[in-house]
C-alpha cells in the first residue's frame, strides 16, 4: 500500500524541474505544434507547473477531505444493490438505469444512453461429476459463448494435457474424449490462450468437450470464467474452466495411468443479441467544447461475484473524477466525457459501436483513458503516444509527487479504448499493483472485500489529475 504523505508543493521548484525533464524525455528542446505555430518547452513547462495548486486541491479533497472514500462507498452501494452484471442480463439493465439516475443526481451534464447491441449468453445449470476412479464433484464455471450439452450430459473418458504442444503430439488419443488442460500459469496474456482457444484446439482432434484449468496463479478451489471463441470451420463443443486443484489432481491421476471418466452437464444457451447502452455524462468544455478527453471503465461484469474489481472500481473512479472536478468548481477548456462501457467482457462490443459512431470526430479527441485492471495501490499511469506527448504526461505526473505516484510507463491499454489507440489517439491506463488481481479475476472472489478505500482514493486522485490537466491545457496532446 502507498501511504499519502503531507504535500509540499513549490511552484517554482516544479517549474525548474520540469524543463530538463521534458528535454530528457524528448532528447532535444521540445517544440509542440499547434494550429497557430509551435510552443516552446518553457511555455509548456510553465503551463503544467501552474496546475500544482489544482493538484493540491484534488489530493486534499479526495485523499484527506470530504470526498475521502466516496468512490468506495458509491461502489459498495452499487454492487450490494445490483450484484453482477453480465451482458444481456436484467441485472445489467438495472445497473445502467441506476447509473443514469446517479449521474443525473450528481448534476453532471449531457447524461445520456447510447444504444448498442450486446451478446446474450446464459450459463444455466451446470455440473461435472467424476465417475471413475471415484465419485467426485468437479467444480466448474462454463465459459462465455459455450454451447450446452444434451440434458443427460456427456459422459466420456478424460485426456489430460499440459499444453497445446502435448495435445498435438497426442492428437490420436483425443477423439471421443474430454480434453482437460492443466497448463501452467505464465502470465495472463500468454495463458489466457487456453481459455480462448482450448475448445477449438480440442475439437479439431475429435474431442467431445474441454475443461480448462482456470487462468489464475492462485486458487482456493475457485474456478474462473471468461469469454471463449469458436471457429466456423470446427465443430462446437461444450467448454468450462475448472479449479487449479482439480486440474492438478487429474494430471496426477493420469500420470499413474488411472482411467478418468466424467459426466459433464451444461445448460448454456446463446440468445439473439440484446439491447443495451453505453452510459455517457460530461463536463462541457469552456473554450473548446468540441474537443474531448474521454475517461472510462466498463459497467458490465461476469455473472459471478459482484464485479467490484472488474470493473466496477474502474468505472467508479472515472465517475469520481468528474465529481471531484465539479466539486472544486472547475471547468476545463475541453469537454471531459465519462463513458461507462457495456459488453466489454465479450470483446468490447459496446466500445466498438461507440467508435464507429464517433470516429468521424477522431481529430477532436485529445486523450482516451480506461481503468480496467484494478484500483489497487497506484504507481502511476501507462501511456501510448508519441515522444512529445509522453514528455507532457511525464511532466503532469510529477505534480503527483505528494502522494508518490509519478511513473509513466509504456503501453497504455484497454479493450474499450483500443480502437482509438490503433487510430493514433494518445491513451492512458491506470498502472497499479496487480500482483493479486488475477487471484479474483472473473471469479466468485471478485467482491467488495477485494477493494480498499484508501487505494481507491489515490487512484481517483491520479485519474482526476491526468484527465483535468489534459482537458484544460491550451493545446491538445501532440500526435505523431
Amino acid at each position: 500500500m502507498i501511504h499519502p504523505k503531507k504535500y509540499i508543493i513549490f511552484n517554482y521548484a516544479v517549474f525548474i524541474f520540469l524543463i530538463p525533464l521534458l528535454q530528457l524525455c524528448t532528447g532535444k528542446p521540445m517544440q509542440v505544434h499547434s494550429g497557430g505555430g509551435e510552443r516552446s518547452l518553457e511555455d509548456i513547462s510553465m503551463e503544467i507547473a501552474g496546475y500544482s495548486g489544482v493538484v493540491k486541491d484534488i489530493i486534499n479533497l479526495t485523499v484527506y477531505g470530504k470526498a475521502q472514500n466516496r468512490s468506495y462507498n458509491r461502489l459498495a452501494l452499487f454492487t450490494d444493490t445490483i450484484g453482477n452484471r453480465v451482458s444481456g442480463s436484467e441485472n445489467l439493465n438495472k445497473a445502467i438505469k441506476y447509473m443514469y439516475n446517479a449521474l443525473q443526481s450528481d448534476k453532471l451534464e449531457n447524461v445520456n444512453l447510447e444504444p448498442v447491441k450486446v451478446p446474450h449468453w446464459v450459463r444455466g445449470e451446470e455440473s461435472a461429476m467424476m465417475l471413475e476412479p471415484r465419485n467426485y464433484s468437479v467444480v466448474i464455471l462454463g465459459l462465455g459463448s459455450s454451447i450446452g450439452t444434451p440434458p443427460e450430459g456427456i459422459t466420456a473418458e478424460v485426456l489430460v494435457v499440459a499444453s497445446f504442444d502435448e495435445l498435438e503430439k497426442r492428437a490420436a488419443e483425443a477423439k471421443g474424449k474430454i480434453v482437460v488442460y492443466n497448463q501452467a500459469f505464465v502470465n495472463y496474456g500468454e495463458t489466457v490462450q487456453y481459455r480462448s482457444f482450448g475448445a477449438v484446439r480440442a475439437a479439431k482432434h475429435g474431442a467431445v468437450a474441454s475443461l480448462i484449468r482456470s487462468i489464475t496463479p492462485f486458487s482456493i478451489s475457485s474456478p474462473h470464467t471468461g469469454w471463449q471463441d469458436y471457429s466456423s470451420d470446427v465443430p462446437k463443443i461444450p467448454t468450462a474452466c475448472i479449479t487449479v486443484e482439480d486440474a492438478e489432481m487429474m494430471a496426477r491421476m493420469a500420470s499413474r495411468g488411472t482411467k478418468i471418466v466424467i459426466n459433464l452437464k451444461m445448460g448454456a444457451k446463446t440468445y439473439p443479441d440484446a439491447d443495451s447502452f453505453n452510459t455517457v455524462a460530461e463536463i462541457t468544455g469552456s473554450k473548446f467544447p468540441e474537443q474531448v478527453v474521454l475517461i472510462s471503465g466498463h459497467l458490465d461484469s461476469w455473472d459471478v461475484g459482484q464485479g467490484a474489481m472488474d470493473d466496477g472500481a474502474g468505472a467508479f473512479i472515472s465517475w469520481e473524477a468528474l465529481s471531484l472536478i465539479k466539486d472544486l468548481g472547475l471547468r476545463p477548456k475541453r469537454t471531459l466525457r465519462l463513458v461507462l462501457w457495456t459488453g466489454e467482457e465479450q470483446g468490447g462490443v459496446g466500445a466498438s459501436q461507440y467508435y464507429q459512431l464517433h470516429k468521424v470526430n477522431i481529430s477532436k479527441y485529445s486523450l482516451v483513458m480506461e481503468s480496467d485492471i484494478g484500483t489497487f495501490a497506484p504507481f502511476g499511469i501507462r501511456f501510448t503516444g508519441g515522444d512529445k506527448a509522453h514528455a507532457v504526461m511525464k511532466a503532469v505526473m510529477q505534480l503527483l509527487k505528494p502522494i508518490n505516484v509519478t511513473s509513466v510507463d509504456p503501453y497504455g491499454e484497454g479493450t474499450d479504448i483500443s480502437y482509438w489507440l490503433q487510430a493514433g489517439v494518445p491513451g492512458v491506463s491506470l498502472n497499479d499493483d496487480i500482483s493479486k488481481y488475477f487471484w479474483f479475476h472473473h471469479s466468485n472472489g471478485d467482491t467488495m472485500s477485494v477493494q480498499d478505500p484508501v487505494q481507491m482514493n489515490l487512484c481517483a486522485a491520479v485519474w482526476t489529475t491526468v484527465s483535468y490537466i489534459v482537458a484544460d491545457m491550451e493545446e491538445m496532446l501532440p500526435r505523431n
